[in-house]
C-alpha cells in the first residue's frame, strides 16, 4: 500500500480497523475515547512485554544470563507498570521516596530495586535502608557520608555502587547529557575523585561497594558511545582493583537506548546495543585480567515510549491565512510538556480518519494559558473539524510521569489496552483531587 502523506503505522506496530479507525492494542482508539474521555494516556501492553522479552533475552544470549535489566521508573511509574515488569523477571530502577513507595505498594520485590537519585534525602535513604532495596547508587560524598551515617545508625550494611561520570558526549539534546564532567550527577573521572570515592567507601564499615555506575545520556542512535562507555568504566574498575586490592562485580551502563518518534527516525533493535557492548565486555575484561562483571542496563523510554500514545479531542481549528493552522485539543502542555520543554517531535494522526491522506500542516495548540503550549507545530495531519479524535503517537515515556496540574487541569486517565480488552490502571484526577490537600 502507497501511504503517501499518511502515517507509516507500523512505527507503533499499530493498525487500522474496517471504520478506518486507529486501533492500539486491538482496541478502536475512537471508542477508547469515548468511554474514558480525553486527555487519555493509551498503552499497548504486548508491546510493552514484547520491549521488556526482548532486553531481557538479549541479556540471556549475550551475558549468559549473568546481569539483570533494571525499568527505568522515571520514564512512567504507576502500580500497573511496576506489576507488569515483576511478571516480567525484571528489575526496577527509582529515583525518589515516591517513586519507591509506589513499587513497594504493587508488591515489587525490594532486593530487585536500584535506588538512585543526586541528591536523596535522608529520609529517602532511612527509607530505602529499613525496605532493604537492593542497591543504593551513591552520587556525592556528601551522601555517601549521609548513608554511612544513617546505616551505622540503623547497624545496617548497605550495598551501593557508585555513579561515574565518564566523560562521554554522545551528542545530545543539552537537558538529556548526564555522562560529560560538567553535569549535576555522579563523580568525575578526570578530577579523580572517582578513585577517591571508592577509597572512602571502602573504608566504610557499613558500606558494601560492590560496584559502579554511569548513564551517559538518553535517546542515543548511536553504539559507539555505549562501547566506549564499557572501555573506560572497565578501565576505572582496574584502576581501582590496583590501587585498593579489591575487584568490584557489577557494572551498571545506566540506558539512553533511542527509540523512533518519527516514521523518518532510525530504527535500530535493542539487541544490536547488548551484542556490540558484551564484545566490548569481553575482550577488555580478558585484556585488563579482570572477572566478567555482572551487569545491569536501565531501559526505560525504550520499553514503553512507543507502546503509548495520547487520545485528544479537537476543540476548533483556527486558520489565519498565510501564517498558519492551529488546530486546539483539550490537553496541552499539562499532560504533554516534552515540546514546549525541548521541541520533541511526535507524528499525530486522526484516530478516526486514519485512513485518509495527511494533508493539512497544522500547529497541534493545546488549552493551557501559555502561548507556548503547543503539541507539535507544522506537522501534517488529516483535514479536522470540531469533535475529532486526534492521536499524538510514542508518548508512552516521559509524559504521564512529567505531567502536571498547571492551570488546575486534573492529570488524565491511564488505560492498557491488550487484545482488544482494555483496562484502567490510573483514574483521571477530579476537581476532588485538586484540592484534596488544600487547607
Amino acid at each position: 500500500m502507497n501511504w503517501g502523506n499518511r502515517l507509516m503505522l507500523n512505527l507503533n506496530d499499530f493498525s487500522l480497523n474496517e471504520k478506518g479507525h486507529l486501533l492500539i492494542g486491538g482496541c478502536d482508539s475512537v471508542e477508547l475515547a469515548k468511554h474514558y474521555g480525553t486527555p487519555a494516556y493509551v498503552y499497548d501492553e504486548n508491546i510493552i512485554r514484547r520491549s521488556c522479552r526482548a532486553f531481557t533475552s538479549s541479556m540471556r544470549e549475550h551475558y549468559d544470563g549473568k546481569g539483570m535489566v533494571l525499568y527505568a521508573s522515571k520514564a512512567f511509574a504507576c502500580k500497573g507498570i511496576y506489576r507488569l515488569v515483576k511478571e516480567e523477571g525484571m528489575g526496577i530502577d527509582v529515583v525518589s521516596g515516591g517513586e519507591l513507595y509506589t513499587a513497594l505498594s504493587a508488591d515489587f520485590p525490594a532486593e530487585k530495586i536500584y535506588f538512585h537519585g543526586n541528591n536523596k534525602t535522608a529520609k529517602e535513604l532511612e527509607m530505602a535502608l529499613k525496605e532493604n532495596v537492593g542497591r543504593i547508587v551513591l552520587d556525592n560524598f556528601e551522601e555517601l557520608k549521609r548513608l554511612d551515617k544513617i546505616a551505622i545508625s540503623a547497624k545496617k550494611r548497605a550495598k551501593v555502587l557508585l555513579r561515574i561520570k565518564p566523560g562521554v558526549d554522545a551528542g545530545l539534546h543539552e537537558f538529556v547529557k548526564t555522562g560529560q564532567i560538567d553535569s549535576k550527577f555522579g563523580f568525575a573521572l578526570e578530577t579523580g575523585e572517582a578513585m577517591q570515592a571508592a577509597q572512602v567507601a571502602m573504608k566504610s564499615k557499613m558500606l558494601d561497594l560492590v560496584g559502579l555506575h554511569c548513564h551517559i545520556g538518553s535517546q542515543i542512535f548511536d553504539v559507539a558511545p555505549f562501547e566506549y562507555t564499557a572501555k573506560i568504566m572497565l578501565g576505572l574498575m582496574a584502576d581501582i582493583k590496583e590501587e585498593t586490592g579489591r575487584e568490584l562485580n557489577e557494572l551498571n551502563l545506566g540506558g539512553g537506548f533511542g527509540i523512533p518518534y518519527l516514521s523518518t527516525d532510525p530504527k535500530h533493535p535493542f539487541e544490536n546495543y547488548m551484542a556490540a557492548v558484551s564484545k566490548v565486555l569481553k575482550s577488555e575484561t580478558a585484556r585488563l585480567g579482570l572477572k566478567m562483571p555482572y551487569v545491569l542496563i536501565e531501559p526505560g523510554r525504550a520499553i514503553v515510549g512507543t507502546a503509548g500514545l495520547t487520545l485528544y479531542t479537537v476543540g476548533s481549528v483556527k486558520n489565519i491565512p498565510g501564517v498558519r493552522t492551529y488546530v486546539a485539543v483539550d490537553g496541552g502542555m499539562g499532560d504533554n510538556p516534552r515540546y514546549s520543554l525541548y521541541g520533541a517531535h511526535y507524528e499525530v494522526i486522526c484516530a478516526n480518519k486514519a485512513d485518509r491522506p495527511r494533508d493539512l500542516v497544522a500547529t497541534i495548540a493545546g488549552r493551557y494559558c501559555e502561548s507556548g503550549d503547543l503539541i507539535q507545530e507544522n506537522t501534517r495531519i488529516q483535514k479536522v473539524q470540531e469533535g475529532d479524535i486526534l492521536a499524538v503517537l510514542s508518548t508512552g515515556a516521559y509524559n504521564y510521569s512529567m505531567a502536571s496540574n498547571y492551570n488546575r487541569v486534573g492529570r488524565p486517565p491511564v488505560i492498557f489496552a491488550n487484545q482488544g480488552q482494555h483496562t484502567l490502571v490510573v483514574k483521571r484526577e477530579s476537581y476532588d483531587d485538586l484540592i484534596k490537600n488544600d487547607i
